[in-house]
């Protein structure tokens, strides 16, 4: 299953202030400690995030899906605001929708 992360409009201004490597390092830190938590694997294809700020989009692929994909990826929205507030100016709201790609 594949899965898109679409930035939002806030998500978008905020992932500027990083690099594609530092964005997929991020997501890849947050989502391998969130699998220890839920029954699912994860791949972050690097081919198809070269160019994650002006995509608006993150992209994952799942596999061995054993828990509700909409609380993990909400887990995960709530847990990656931290390191992306760091150079964030004022409060952060949602920083990406799921979009479920089958």
């Amino acid at each position: 299953m594949n899965v898109h992360l679409n930035f939002t409009n806030k998500g978008k201004v905020v992932i500027e202030n990083f690099n594609n490597e530092e964005l997929i390092e991020i997501f890849s830190r947050y989502i391998n400690t969130l699998t220890k938590k839920y029954a699912v694997d994860i791949t972050v294809p690097a081919e198809a995030n070269q160019n994650i700020v002006q995509d608006g989009s993150f992209k994952v692929v799942l596999s061995n899906v054993q828990c509700d994909v909409e609380t993990f990826f909400k887990e995960l929205g709530r847990d990656i605001k931290v390191p992306l507030k760091k150079r964030a100016d004022g409060k952060l709201e949602n920083v990406f929708k799921i979009q479920v790609i089958e």
